[in-house]
């Protein structure tokens, strides 16, 4: 990629792609991608803390305050959206990809985009939701507007005085009713739906979605490896655990394939 592309791509406020704490000369690029009801905005923390030789590339789901295009309520079509959007940033460093509750199974679903390519992400960093073939796990779902907002402050997913505000209130829960639906109806294959790259789970230890025994489902669907990493916190742990999760993502990454990045031959007869 040439400087003038370099530029425009760490400039753009439009597109689905966010780089919110640019770094050159950064080795690995990490695709992270949000949970239910964020924008790009909520990784900004996690960006800021990573080291300097890892970039964060945070995705901007459509429908949000400035992103493009309509609210997308299918998993794979919205990780396949998101490859699109990722190929001018492929430039021969490696991708690593991220992801929290919802995110988790678009980042999933991103790594089988980008291997389908011939693009071999690193490592697969998930947290906040069971495997892609057990689904989510949760019997009663909220429903209503109020169901919606009472577990948002439960979950301490939105700050509590914004969901006081009419306008806000009602933009938040046209995206979360989106991504709810999104991450209800999604559901893997557990044989056949697998990614090459390494699966690193982020488990926190008050997390009301998953436990140790649901997060080691995610070793079912990886080919390359499976760690735990165990925190204290609840569902939105990264917050105040963010150092040490950024330790852990910085030493599985320091284990990966060297540089640069490996790709993988298409298969002529594999699984995709």
């Amino acid at each position: 990629m040439d400087d003038s592309m370099e530029k425009h791509v760490a400039q753009d406020t439009t597109g689905w792609i966010r780089i919110l704490d640019p770094a050159p000369d950064a080795r690995i690029r990490m695709v992270c991608c949000p949970h239910a009801g964020a924008s790009a905005r909520a990784l900004t923390p996690l960006a800021r803390a990573l080291p300097g030789h890892v970039e964060a590339l945070c995705v901007q789901y459509p429908g949000r305050q400035g992103g493009a295009g309509e609210p997308v309520d299918d998993i794979r079509e919205l990780a396949g959206r998101i490859r699109d959007e990722l190929r001018p940033y492929d430039d021969g460093r490696p991708f690593a990809v991220y992801g929290h509750s919802m995110g988790s199974v678009v980042a999933f679903e991103v790594t089988r985009a980008l291997e389908a390519d011939g693009v071999r992400p690193v490592r697969l960093f998930v947290s906040g939701r069971r495997s892609p073939s057990d689904g989510l796990g949760v019997e009663n779902l909220p429903r209503t507007d109020e169901e919606i907002v009472a577990e948002l402050r439960e979950l301490g997913a939105v700050p509590a005085g914004l969901l006081e505000k009419p306008k806000f209130r009602q933009a938040v829960l046209t995206v979360v009713r989106n991504d709810y639906r999104a991450n209800s109806g999604y559901l893997a294959d557990l044989f056949s739906e697998t990614v090459a790259a390494p699966v690193t789970f982020l488990l926190s230890s008050a997390d009301p979605y998953v436990d140790a025994d649901a997060a080691r489902g995610w070793r079912r669907h990886t080919t390359g490896g499976f760690s735990l990493a165990s925190f204290p916190g609840g569902h939105f742990f990264l917050g105040e655990q963010l150092a040490q999760v950024v330790e852990v993502m910085t030493a599985e990454l320091a284990t990966g394939p060297a540089l640069p990045q490996q790709r993988a031959e298409r298969a002529t007869g594999g699984r995709r």
